[in-house]
């Protein structure tokens, strides 16, 4: 392995047995037995199928990840993506040897620290310093490289307070950011995050995700980040690994693996069915095309988002029902809203209805967004449905010569004169 890859991952496979916890049948040991001293194969690493969670299938075996092969080099920052289930956490177990490969191989060259779960590691009687002893050494830092370290610890931490108080006390955001300082601050070669940064407060995610470049541009150490959140993975990250089913599916620049995620991950249509609720009037499918009347989740800036929305009433009722719809971004941040009432007291005939309303291009700036659907009853005072229903992308910027830089949520084209 050259000097200037870190990590090197070889044909990885991890395999499990559905069920019980056990070491399995009798027959099956004598059989791994009589392999293994004739010199042959494992014959129940030959069966075992892909991990597909929500399929039932016919194997007792599954594999939670499979050929998995990539390097890493130096100071690179690495954004893992997937599904739940895909295997991401397994991978970062194996990596970070809480768990050992069923095959293949890890080759290192250097220390690794992890943040897997929330104080992972931590003993739950001993204090925050304690603790901070105690992860150094379980990393290999001597008690005098600790001390250098410790107040900055202590510091970014935020727990100065309760820092001689035993961690059973402390909260989930608060063990995070300990849990996290001792790992950036403790120096380690490769630094190893699994989502655990979505249990921070906001001020403690940016402290965190600014810590991490730091680490990797300043101090060129390596970092392993997975997160849910594509616009994290988006600054943080230089290149990407998408898992699907324990496998490798894309890998390239983080850009680009982020939109191979979400353009195949996104739908174009939802449909809700009469066992969803039992309501006399509802909304049975809401849809998302462009001008042409083509079904997509993605735009460009200047195009228009067109929505669709058919409305089931099985009878006539003399109630009165009013649609809306919120568009939020990944932040949870309602962009805009908009309801029918807004243009007209429309009624709603027994039988479908179907009612559209046009999001104008030059608004939404790049980014991810989903459709957020309300429908309430005013004469019962009762909401029927509140669903994020689907997800869509504004993918490039059209007539802004210096887009990057602008940061607002919608960006759009007002009409500027010279007087």
């Amino acid at each position: 392995m050259s000097s200037d890859i870190i990590l090197k991952v070889e044909n990885l496979g991890k395999q499990y047995r559905l069920g019980l916890v056990g070491t399995g049948t009798i027959s099956h040991d004598i059989n791994r037995w009589w392999s293994r001293i004739r010199g042959k194969e494992d014959p129940y690493l030959k069966v075992g199928e892909a991990n597909v969670r929500s399929e039932k299938g016919n194997s007792e075996y599954v594999w939670a990840i499979k050929n998995i092969n990539f390097e890493v080099k130096r100071g690179e920052v690495l954004g893992i993506i997937g599904k739940n289930g895909a295997g991401k956490s397994t991978l970062l177990k194996i990596l970070s040897k809480v768990t050992s490969p069923t095959e293949g191989l890890v080759k290192t060259n250097g220390r690794i620290a992890s943040l897997l779960e929330v104080g992972t590691g931590f003993h739950p009687e001993m204090t925050g310093r304690e603790n901070i002893y105690l992860n150094g050494a379980i990393l290999g830092m001597t008690k005098s490289e600790i001390n250098k370290k410790i107040d900055e610890i202590i510091d970014f931490s935020g727990c100065l307070r309760y820092i001689d108080t035993p961690v059973k006390r402390y909260s989930s955001g608060m063990r995070v950011r300990l849990a996290f300082a001792v790992a950036a601050f403790l120096e380690p070669d490769i630094l190893v995050v699994d989502e655990v940064l979505a249990v921070g407060d906001a001020e403690f995610q940016k402290k965190a995700i600014g810590k991490m470049q730091d680490i990797s541009t300043s101090d060129g150490r390596t970092v392993l980040f997975v997160s849910h959140n594509m616009e994290s993975m988006a600054r943080l990250c230089e290149r990407g690994i998408l898992l699907n089913h324990g496998k490798i599916e894309y890998t390239g620049k983080i850009n680009d693996v982020i939109d191979y995620y979400l353009s195949n991950n996104l739908e174009f249509r939802s449909i809700f069915t009469e066992d969803d609720l039992e309501e006399n009037c509802f909304v049975k499918s809401v849809a998302l095309t462009n001008k042409k009347g083509e079904s997509t989740s993605n735009f460009k800036f200047n195009d228009t988002i067109f929505l669709s929305f058919e409305v089931l009433k099985k009878e006539e009722d003399n109630k009165d029902y009013n649609l809306s719809l919120a568009i939020v971004n990944p932040n949870n941040v309602v962009i805009l809203s908009s309801s029918f009432s807004d243009a007209n007291d429309f009624n709603i005939d027994k039988g479908l209805n179907t009612f559209t309303v046009d999001i104008s291009g030059n608004m939404l700036n790049k980014g991810d967004y989903k459709v957020r659907l309300f429908f309430y009853s005013n004469t019962d005072r009762k909401t029927i449905q509140r669903i994020d229903c689907l997800n869509f992308k504004v993918n490039e910027i059209g007539f802004y010569k210096n887009a990057q830089v602008r940061r607002a949520l919608i960006i759009p084209k007002l009409n500027w004169v010279k007087v």
